[in-house]
């Protein structure tokens, strides 16, 4: 078939079709409808084979949605992570779904490592007292500290070092240690953390274990709870499932090392929001940042867009770099092309649920009860 443009292009949006549109309507000769209108969504949802999407863009496939399309076979995420599909509705319904496992890890892990970076360094803040000269003043920052003073306008280092600290040293803990975590982890071993930990459903053999972080190695806790007292910098790279949503609460939270930082690039849902913004404004965490948010897209008042805040957060782009849309794009094009040549010879991680059953990636990293549905809120 018709492989996506280069890296480069701008695929991931509705201009750009993933690339795919020679592919669909010349190659597999198919109707390819592309659009970020929900209503338009759901009109074309009547008569589709196949939907792919991107996670919760334009639309969450709920058992409403899947139940009226009457003749969808294929659910395709362009990208990874499939919880704003109803994946329990997709097993009763026999609708087989794919995401393209390992497209974008390398890439969110970047993502991650830079938010994690900025926070700790206390960047933006920082980034905005040279700007603030400039014309207007931004918004300030986080910290009340930064205030105009007798120092040179723009130029107020004292106030900017105040929360800046080293990576060097700090404790790094993970909940979740797929390929994102790792690459995390392998990220930050040349800053010489002092310590790596991390939860799994289930412990690492010896060999991986001690392959984490560069050789480094981590050590492994059962529980949440009991790993966070130990950590300075927190990243969350677990899925959402019923059995996460919501998990950081006010009360996990409370557990966590005062100052500590928590970086999300899992999915929005597993933080009680309010519980984030109470923490920030207690001094109980440092800092927040990620680029996953409830609902997507988060509403002009969501409470993580307070300026006020010490937050580093993004739109939800951590996994959309140009190379990351080649590879999901790429990958898409690979399961078209087995589809409609009627051998979903694809490759089996891609696979979350199939032929009724959980399989590939979802058989791998979600329990049964995992893939009942998170009730929409």
């Amino acid at each position: 078939g018709a492989p996506p443009p280069p890296p480069g292009a701008l695929l991931g949006c509705v201009s750009g079709a993933l690339g795919l549109t020679e592919l669909v309507t010349e190659v597999l000769s198919a109707e390819y409808v592309t659009t970020c209108d929900p209503a338009e969504a759901d009109a074309a949802l009547g008569g589709a084979e196949v939907v792919m999407s991107q996670p919760f863009w334009p639309l969450y496939l709920d058992r409403a949605r899947l139940e009226a399309a009457e003749n969808l076979k294929l659910v395709i995420t362009a990208g990874v992570g499939s919880d704003h599909i109803d994946l329990a509705a997709c097993r009763e319904l026999g609708v087989d779904v794919v995401e393209i496992t390992q497209s974008n890890s390398s890439s969110v892990a970047e993502h991650a490592v830079m938010q994690a970076l900025g926070l700790v360094r206390n960047y933006i803040p920082s980034n905005r007292e040279v700007h603030r000269v400039w014309g207007q003043a931004l918004p300030d920052p986080a910290s009340a500290r930064l205030q105009p003073s007798s120092v040179a306008p723009g130029w107020d280092i004292a106030a900017c070092a105040s929360r800046s600290y080293d990576v060097m040293g700090l404790n790094v803990g993970t909940v979740g240690c797929g390929r994102i975590a790792r690459g995390i982890l392998d990220r930050l071993s040349p800053f010489d953390v002092a310590n790596f930990m991390y939860t799994e459903r289930a412990r690492l053999p010896p060999v991986k274990e001690h392959q984490l972080g560069l050789g480094k190695g981590a050590h492994y806790f059962e529980e949440v709870a009991d790993m966070l007292p130990h950590c300075d910098l927190v990243f969350i790279n677990c899925p959402l499932t019923a059995q996460t949503d919501g998990l950081f609460s006010a009360d996990l939270i409370a557990k966590m090392k005062r100052g500590a930082y928590l970086v999300n690039t899992a999915r929005g849902r597993v933080c009680d929001q309010d519980a984030v913004v109470e923490a920030l404004r207690s001094g109980q965490l440092g800092g927040y940042a990620g680029d996953v948010w409830f609902p997507q897209p988060a509403p002009a008042d969501h409470p993580w867009r307070d300026p006020s805040l010490p937050t580093a957060m993004t739109p939800h782009i951590s996994g959309t770099s140009l190379d990351a849309q080649h590879r999901y794009a790429s990958g898409v094009a690979e399961v078209l092309w087995e589809f409609y040549k009627g051998e979903k010879d694809w490759l089996e991680c891609y696979n979350v649920v199939r032929a009724g059953k959980p399989a590939g990636v979802g058989a791998a990293s979600y329990t049964e009860e995992a893939l009942d549905p998170v009730a929409q809120k």
